[in-house]
């Protein structure tokens, strides 16, 4: 079963100062990362251990119906 992930995920200036916010459609932790890096295209390697922390700290609400894991949205301030 996928679950939507809302995850807190740090990317660095020039992109944002601060962070953002990403919605995914994973069907677990390890997927969720896998297509948060990619859609990152590892500008911020230095920062994937605090994603994977990040994850499994993350709201994650399970979804009724099978969708297709990808990144919904993000939200980069």
């Amino acid at each position: 079963m996928k679950s939507i992930y809302i995850v807190d995920h740090f990317v660095g200036f020039p992109t944002s100062e601060y962070g953002g916010v990403w919605n995914v459609i994973a069907e677990n932790d390890e997927e969720c990362f896998d297509l948060i890096t990619a859609s990152d295209d590892d500008d911020n390697v230095e920062d994937y251990g605090r994603l994977r922390e990040n994850i499994m700290k993350s709201l994650k609400f399970s979804l009724a119906n099978e969708e297709k894991s990808r990144v919904v949205d993000s939200f980069l301030t």
